[in-house]
C-alpha cells in the first residue's frame, strides 16, 4: 500500500511524557521509582507469602497469587521505560520495544480483567453454593479455569493485534508515556477504521462482558448475603469487600479508557490524548501498587500468616 504524501515509515517513536522540565522530570523520577519498588515489594511479599503459608493454599488465594504474579509484571515492562525516560529527558525507544509494550501490556490487562471474573465466581461459589464449593472448585477445575483465563486474554487481546499489525509513520512523536494501542494508531500510516471496530470488539469480550458478569455474581451474593443471620454478614462481606475494591479501581479507569466515544482514536482528538496519558498512570503504575496493600491489609488470614512466621523466627 503506498504510504500518503509526506509520510514516511517511522522506525523509532517519541514518548513525550508528562513534561519537558527537568525538575518536573526529576521529581516525577523519584515519584514513580517509589512507587515501582513499593509494587515490586507488595506483589512479591504476596506470591512468597501465599507460597509458603500452607493453609493459604486454597483457590482464593491461589487465583490472587496470579493476580500479585500479574501486577509484578505489568509495572515492570513499563514503569522501567518511564523512569529511564525521566531520567535522561529523551523519551525515543524503538518500534519494536514499542510494539512489545503494547502487546505485554495488552496480555497482562486482558488477563488482570478475565481474572477479576474468575476471583468474583468464585466468591459466588463459596458464598451461594458452599456446600458444592470443594466440588465446583476442587484443584482440577481451578487449574483448568486459571489457564482458561491466560489463553483466552491471549487470543482476545494478543492475536488480534498481531495479525492486524499498525504501521506507524512520521511525525512519530506520542503524546504519552508509554507506548499503548489507542495512542500508537494515531501515527499509523493506513486509515485506522478497521482497527477501530477490532478495538471496540476486544473491548467489548475483553472488559465490558466481564464487568457485567463480576455485577451479577456480586448481586446473588447481596440476595444470598441478605438472606443469612446478621452476625454472619459481616465475615461474608469482608470476604468480598478487597476484590470489590480492587475492580472498582481497576475496571473504573478501564472503561473510562477503553469504552469511551470512537473519536478518542483521531489523531486531531487531543483531550483523549492527555486525559488517556493521566489515566494509564493508575492501571499501569497506581493499581499494581494498591492491590497487594489492600489485600493485604484487609485479609486477617495474610496478616495473620505473617505473624505466625514472625514467631515461629522468634522461637
Amino acid at each position: 500500500m503506498d504510504l500518503p504524501i509526506n509520510r514516511t515509515l517511522a522506525t523509532e517513536v517519541i514518548l513525550l511524557g508528562f513534561s519537558q522540565n527537568v525538575k518536573i522530570n526529576l521529581l516525577l523520577f523519584f515519584l514513580f521509582l517509589i512507587i515501582y519498588i513499593i509494587t515490586l515489594f507488595g506483589n512479591g511479599f504476596m506470591v512468597c507469602v501465599i507460597i509458603i503459608s500452607s493453609h493459604l493454599h486454597t483457590p482464593m488465594y491461589f487465583f490472587l497469587c496470579n493476580l500479585a504474579f500479574i501486577d509484578f509484571f505489568y509495572s515492570s515492562s513499563t514503569v522501567p521505560k518511564l523512569l529511564e525516560s525521566l531520567l535522561f529527558s529523551s523519551g525515543k525507544t524503538s518500534l519494536m520495544i514499542c510494539d512489545i509494550q503494547v502487546h505485554v501490556g495488552l496480555f497482562l490487562g486482558g488477563t488482570e480483567c478475565l481474572l477479576l471474573v474468575l476471583m468474583a465466581y468464585d466468591r459466588y461459589v463459596a458464598i451461594c453454593k458452599p456446600l458444592y464449593y470443594l466440588v465446583l472448585m476442587r484443584w482440577s477445575i481451578c487449574y483448568r479455569l486459571i489457564t482458561l483465563v491466560w489463553v483466552s486474554s491471549f487470543i482476545l487481546s494478543v492475536l488480534p493485534s498481531l495479525l492486524m499489525p499498525v504501521r506507524a509513520c512520521n511525525p512519530n512523536q506520542l503524546n504519552h508515556f508509554v507506548c499503548e494501542i489507542l495512542v500508537l494508531i494515531k501515527i499509523s500510516c493506513e486509515s485506522t477504521e478497521k482497527t477501530e471496530i477490532v478495538i471496540s470488539c476486544i473491548s467489548f469480550f475483553s472488559i465490558v462482558f466481564p464487568f457485567i458478569f463480576i455485577l451479577l455474581s456480586y448481586a446473588c451474593i447481596l440476595s444470598s448475603v441478605l438472606k443469612i443471620r446478621s452476625s454472619r454478614r459481616s465475615k461474608a462481606f469482608s470476604t468480598c469487600s478487597s476484590h470489590v475494591t480492587v475492580v472498582t479501581l481497576f475496571y473504573g479507569t478501564a472503561l473510562i479508557m477503553y469504552c469511551g466515544p470512537s473519536s478518542r482514536y483521531s489523531p486531531n482528538f487531543e483531550y483523549s490524548s492527555d486525559q488517556g496519558k493521566y489515566i494509564s498512570v493508575f492501571y499501569v503504575a497506581i493499581i499494581p501498587m494498591v492491590n497487594p496493600l489492600i489485600y493485604s491489609l484487609k485479609n486477617k488470614e495474610i496478616i495473620t500468616a505473617v505473624l505466625s512466621k514472625k514467631q515461629s523466627k522468634k522461637s
